[in-house]
């Protein structure tokens, strides 16, 4: 688990924010940004000569086609056609994931996955850090905001990049709502709370709308057309699609600058393709592997995961029963483990809203109230 805490640390500190004129270009959007420094790093590698990495904070496949004395791993083109094949689109994925992965593949032996994984450390940094450079690199962290300047600060900045949010609660409590503000805002330059990049939304309840993403972004004074091009829909139909669309995400990744990917719901799926109490072993393994795919996604593309999760009556005896409805949220321990921040939305009066942080590793508890606007997400009293 440490291990896993410093290679994202890496991974964020690569990320850099850019030439200011590219990062206004929302049309051609790059990677997400994380820590000023990594320009420094960019530049340093540039001038020693190392070639291959098209994306900040993304090393590509191709690097692995160089000799072993070379730092490669003396690839072949097939070699790669076998590791895309698989849903290996860059080299951090290789670093990230364990050796039996490489040698599940067909046509890619225990010699030369060796080759394979260690070209991959070499290329991908995973060393050991103090905990003053992981404070550093924290401070650097790209934040998303929500569009509520009190939930902001709540949450002491927005949507952490690079981690896994978690948002449930009751129908009708703000959470398709966040979703599709957090979609614009994702785009606003970095000093107004975004990230200049674009945003994947996977919907599994038929709850997504383009034209509520056009009045947020005339909120934003953004233009609408621009905002919906470097937002990518996908639909998922049922739990199997679902987590295929990861694989068609990590690629997507590959290719553009995303700071955010949205799953909502995450359970909703699940929970209707796996019912009764015969299959739920079986949907608690299926949640975990899709829960573990979504934390690797976010370390290997610093993309910050948002997803949506349903909740269930909770008909406790005691005093608990006498304080209304009591609901908690589906997936038990395991999406509990799995989300680094935890949010309860719950309804307030007319279009108010409340969110209290469930859990969280750095966040105290406390709750904020916000409103739906026109606009999406906002201030309560702003409304």
């Amino acid at each position: 688990m440490e291990e896993q805490a410093v290679v994202r640390s890496a991974k964020r500190s690569r990320r850099t924010a850019g030439d200011a004129a590219q990062a206004q270009e929302l049309a051609a959007p790059q990677a997400v940004v994380a820590a000023p420094q990594a320009a420094q790093a960019v530049a340093a590698d540039a001038q020693s000569g190392e070639s291959g990495v098209d994306e900040p904070g993304i090393t590509r496949l191709d690097r692995l086609c160089a000799p072993v004395e070379h730092g490669g791993a003396g690839l072949s083109k097939n070699d790669l056609n076998l590791l895309l094949e698989n849903g290996i689109h860059c080299v951090e994925t290789i670093a990230f994931i364990p050796m039996r992965k490489l040698l599940d593949i067909k046509g890619i032996g225990e010699q030369k996955a060796n080759r394979i994984s260690k070209a991959a450390k070499e290329l991908v940094p995973m060393r050991m850090v103090s905990a003053a450079d992981m404070l550093q690199m924290r401070k650097n962290m790209v934040t998303l905001t929500t569009g509520s300047s009190q939930l902001d600060g709540l949450l002491k900045g927005g949507i952490e990049t690079g981690q896994i949010t978690e948002i449930f609660g009751e129908f009708r409590c703000g959470k398709t709502q966040l979703c599709h503000t957090l979609c614009v805002a994702c785009q606003l330059p970095i000093d107004q709370g975004g990230a200049e990049s674009k945003a994947l939304y996977v919907d599994t309840e038929g709850t997504f709308r383009p034209e509520r993403l056009q009045s947020i972004a005339e909120r934003y004074g953004l233009n609408a057309e621009d905002v919906l091009e470097n937002i990518t829909y996908a639909r998922a139909y049922n739990a199997e699609h679902q987590e295929q669309l990861l694989v068609e995400a990590a690629a997507v990744f590959c290719d553009s600058r995303y700071a955010l990917l949205v799953i909502d719901s995450a359970t909703g799926l699940f929970r209707t393709d796996y019912s009764g109490r015969s299959e739920l072993a079986d949907r608690q393994q299926a949640l975990n592997r899709y829960l573990r795919k979504l934390q690797r996604i976010a370390d290997e593309h610093g993309v910050a995961v948002v997803i949506t999760n349903q909740v269930m009556a909770s008909p406790d005896s005691g005093p608990a029963a006498y304080m209304g409805p009591q609901v908690k949220p589906i997936g038990g321990h395991i999406i509990g483990h799995a989300s680094q921040t935890r949010l309860f939305f719950r309804k307030g009066k007319g279009e108010t809203r409340i969110c209290k942080i469930y859990d969280s590793p750095n966040l105290p508890e406390g709750e904020a109230m916000f409103a739906i606007g026109p606009g999406g997400i906002m201030n309560a009293e702003a409304k």
